[in-house]
C-alpha cells in the first residue's frame, strides 16, 4: 500500500500546481494580479530497518512571487507621475486661453490700439471714432471670455478634486475590509494570495489619487499613512479625506485637502505634505498655476485699462470737455483672513488699491504678523519677495494703517497696532482675480472719445534756432495752462531754457522761472504737462504752450492725444520693459515656460514609473510561456503519477490473485 500511497499523494500534489498554473493563466490580464507558485516537501520516510524508505510528497503552500520594496517603489513613482500628469493636463488647458493667432486676447489688443491711426488721420471724423470704440467693447468681451474659460477649469478641477478624495475614502474602507479578512486567513497559516493581491491593487489605486507610505503589522493589516503621519487606514479602521475652502483664508476661493478620522477633528494637509497623487497635482494646478494664470490675465485687463483710462482724461472730447475712463476697473480688492486681534477689522476691511498701473506684478500677496513684538511682514507669493521693516520704504504697523505702497498697490489695514495684532493671523489679498471679468467699456458715443490733446504749441517763426515739436502732452489735467493764460518757453541758446506764465487779466508775464537743461528728444516737464522738442535753438528763441480751447473750434481738428494713444503701443508698462502691446504676448511665455517645465517633470516622472513598474510585473507578472512550460511538467508528471498507481494496483491484483489460490 504504501506504493499506492506515493502514488496517490504526486497525483494530488500535480492535481494542485496544475490547478495553480491554470490559475495564473487565467488571471494573466487580472490588474494587480502576482503569479503564484506551489511549494512541496518530500513526505518523512519510514525506517524500514534497512533504511528509510520514502512516503511520497506533499505540498507545502502556495506562494505568490512578490517584492514589497519594488511594490512601495513603484507606488511611490506612479504617486508623482499621476500628480504630475494631472498638473500638466490642466495647464495645457490653461495654454489655450493665451493662444495667439486671430481670435487671441492679444490680437484683440492690437487692432484696438492700431484703431486710433484712423482717429489720428481725421480726429473729427465719427467713423474711426466709432470702430475704436467697437475694438474696445470686443476687448471687454474677449476678456470675459478668457475669464469664463479659467473659471469654468477651476469648477471643473474642485469638482474632480472632491470626486477624488471620495474615490480615495471609498477605496480606503476596502483595504480596511481587506485587512480584516486577511487577518482572519492567516490564521489558518497560509497566506491567502488573491485577498493579498486585490488589497496590493487598492493600495496602488489609492497611490494614483493620493500618496501612501504603508507599514505591516504582525496581523498581516497593512496600515495606510498620508501627509507623513495621519492614519488613512489603521487596522480595520479608515479615516476621511474631503477637499474643501481652506479654513485659513474664507472667501478666497482656495481649496485644501483636509483629513480626519470619524468624529475627529479636521486637519489641513497642504499640497507639500501629500507629496503626491492626482489630488496633489490639482491642489497645485489650482492654487498655484491657475491663480498665476488669473493674476496674468487681471494685470494685463488692469494695466491696459488704466493707461487708457489715464490717457482719455489727458484729451479733450469733440464737445470741448476732459476725456472721462474707457473703462470700467475694480481698482480696489477686499482681503481675505480670519483676523481676530482687531475690535473693528471684520471681512472687507483690509483692502489693496491700484495706485500705478505700470508697476504691477501678476501675483497674490500674504500678509502676517509675526515676531516678538508683533510686526507685519508682506510677501509676493509669485517670488517670495518679502516687505517688511526692513524694507524701502518699511513696513510697519503705522504705514500699514494709513496704506503701505508696494508694487503699485496700496495695503491698508485700517487700526493696525502693535498692541492689536495677535501672532500668526495673517490675510490673502488676490487684487487681479476679478478683472478680467469686471472689465466694461464704459465710452459708447464716438464724441466722448478724447481725441484731441489739451494743449497746443506755437513755434515763433522769428526763432533763428532750427526747433521741431515732437510730443506735447498733459500728464496731469489740472495742470495745463489755464485758459488765455499761455506759457511761453525762452532758450538761451546754452542749453538753457525757462518759461512764463501770462496774466491776461493783467496782460503782464510773470517772472522767468529757474533755469532748466534743455537736451533735444528729451520732454521739459512743467506743472503736469510736457514738451518734447529737437534741434539746437539760438538765444532768445521762444514757444508758445496754451490751452487748446483758446483758439475756438481748431481743437477738434487737434490729433495730439490720439497720437498719444498710439505711442502707447510701445509704453513700457509690464515686467522687465515689455510694452503694452507686447503685454499678451509676455504672459503666453510665463504660461509656456511653465507648462513646459512640468512637462520635462511629467516625462521624467513617467519613465521612473514604468521602469519601476516593470521591474515589479518582472517578479510578479504572469509570463504565458513560462506557463506553458510548467503545464507541460505537470502533465508529464500527473500522468506519471496515474501510472505509479496503475502499477501499485496491478502488483496489489497480483497479490491477491496468487493469495486466492
Amino acid at each position: 500500500m504504501s506504493l499506492m500511497n506515493v502514488g496517490v499523494s504526486a497525483l494530488n500534489a500535480n492535481q494542485q500546481a496544475l490547478t495553480t498554473v491554470g490559475h495564473n493563466i487565467a488571471n494573466v490580464n487580472t490588474p494587480g494580479y502576482s503569479r503564484q507558485t506551489v511549494y512541496t516537501n518530500a513526505l518523512h520516510g519510514q525506517n524500514m530497518g534497512n533504511g528509510f524508505i520514502g512516503k511520497g510528497v506533499q505540498v507545502a503552500t502556495v506562494m505568490r512571487n512578490y517584492s514589497a520594496l519594488l511594490n512601495r517603489q513603484s507606488n511611490a513613482a506612479n504617486a508623482i507621475h499621476a500628480a504630475d500628469t494631472s498638473r500638466l493636463q490642466g495647464l495645457m488647458q490653461m495654454q489655450d486661453v493665451f493662444k495667439g493667432g486671430d481670435g487671441s486676447l492679444g490680437a484683440a489688443v492690437t487692432n484696438m490700439m492700431n484703431a486710433f491711426v484712423d482717429v489720428q488721420a481725421a480726429p473729427s471724423d465719427a467713423t474711426g471714432r466709432n470702430v475704436v470704440l467697437t475694438r474696445m467693447s470686443e476687448l471687454a468681451a474677449r476678456f470675459h471670455a478668457a475669464s469664463n474659460m479659467l473659471e469654468e477649469q477651476d469648477y471643473s478641477t474642485a469638482q474632480q478634486l472632491r470626486n477624488n478624495a471620495l474615490l480615495v475614502n471609498d477605496k480606503a474602507s476596502q483595504v480596511a475590509r481587506l485587512n480584516n479578512e486577511i487577518s482572519r486567513a492567516l490564521a489558518t497559516g497560509h497566506q491567502p494570495n488573491d485577498l493579498l493581491d486585490a488589497r496590493d491593487q487598492v493600495i496602488r489605486e489609492i497611490n494614483q489619487y493620493v500618496q501612501t507610505t504603508q507599514v505591516a503589522a504582525d496581523d498581516g493589516s497593512i496600515s495606510l499613512f498620508v501627509g507623513g503621519s495621519q492614519a488613512l487606514v489603521l487596522g480595520i479602521n479608515s479615516g476621511q479625506l474631503s477637499v474643501e475652502e481652506t479654513k485659513e483664508y474664507p472667501g478666497s476661493q482656495r481649496m485644501a485637502l483636509y483629513f480626519s478620522q470619524p468624529g475627529g477633528q479636521q486637519l489641513e494637509l497642504t499640497a507639500a505634505m501629500v507629496g503626491g497623487g492626482e489630488i496633489a497635482g490639482l491642489l497645485k494646478f489650482r492654487n498655484e498655476d491657475l491663480a498665476e494664470g488669473r493674476n496674468l490675465l487681471g494685470r494685463l485687463a488692469m494695466t491696459i485699462g488704466h493707461e487708457l483710462n489715464l490717457q482719455n482724461q489727458r484729451g479733450l472730447t469733440l464737445n470741448g470737455q476732459q476725456g472721462g475712463a474707457l473703462f470700467a476697473l475694480p481698482t480696489t480688492s477686499t482681503g481675505y483672513g480670519n483676523i481676530t486681534g482687531y475690535s473693528n477689522i471684520g471681512p472687507g476691511a483690509a483692502t489693496t488699491q491700484v495706485m500705478d498701473a505700470s508697476q504691477l506684478k501678476p501675483s497674490e500677496y500674504r500678509l502676517i504678523f509675526e515676531g516678538s513684538p508683533v510686526a507685519p511682514v508682506l510677501t509676493r507669493m509669485s517670488d517670495g519677495k518679502v516687505f517688511n521693516g526692513s524694507s524701502t520704504p518699511p513696513l510697519t504697523m503705522a504705514a500699514l494703517n494709513a496704506g503701505f505702497d508696494a508694487d503699485g498697490l496700496r495695503f491698508t489695514v485700517p487700526n493696525a497696532t502693535t498692541a492689536a495684532a495677535v501672532a500668526g493671523n495673517s490675510m490673502l489679498f488676490k487684487p487681479f482675480s476679478t478683472a478680467a471679468s469686471e472689465i466694461e467699456a464704459l465710452v459708447h458715443n464716438p464724441d466722448e472719445l478724447a481725441a484731441a490733446s489739451a494743449l497746443t504749441a506755437n513755434i515763433n517763426k522769428n526763432n533763428t534756432g532750427k526747433l521741431q515739436l515732437t510730443q506735447l502732452g498733459a500728464n496731469d489735467f489740472t495742470g495745463i495752462p489755464a485758459a488765455q493764460d499761455p506759457v511761453r518757453l525762452t532758450f538761451d541758446g546754452a542749453g538753457q531754457v525757462t518759461y512764463q506764465i501770462y496774466d491776461h487779466l493783467s496782460s503782464t508775464w510773470s517772472a522767468a522761472s529757474a533755469s532748466m537743461d534743455y537736451t533735444p528728444g528729451q520732454p521739459i516737464t512743467i506743472n503736469g504737462w510736457s514738451i518734447t522738442l529737437t534741434g539746437t535753438p539760438a538765444a532768445g528763441d521762444t514757444v508758445d504752450v496754451a490751452n487748446a480751447l483758446d483758439f475756438g473750434e481748431a481743437f477738434r481738428l487737434n490729433a495730439g492725444n490720439a497720437g498719444a494713444f498710439l505711442d502707447l503701443r510701445d509704453k513700457k508698462v509690464f515686467d522687465e520693459g515689455t510694452t503694452l502691446s507686447d503685454g499678451f504676448s509676455a504672459a503666453m511665455a510665463v504660461v509656456g515656460t511653465r507648462t513646459q517645465s512640468v512637462q520635462l517633470a511629467e516625462k521624467l516622472s513617467s519613465t521612473v514609473a514604468k521602469n519601476l513598474e516593470m521591474d515589479r510585473t518582472a517578479v510578479s507578472g504572469v509570463n504565458l510561456d513560462e506557463e506553458a512550460a510548467r503545464l507541460l511538467q505537470y502533465q508529464q508528471a500527473y500522468q506519471a503519477s496515474s501510472k505509479v498507481i496503475q502499477i501499485a494496483q496491478s502488483l496489489f491484483d497480483s497479490v491477491l490473485n496468487a493469495v486466492g489460490r
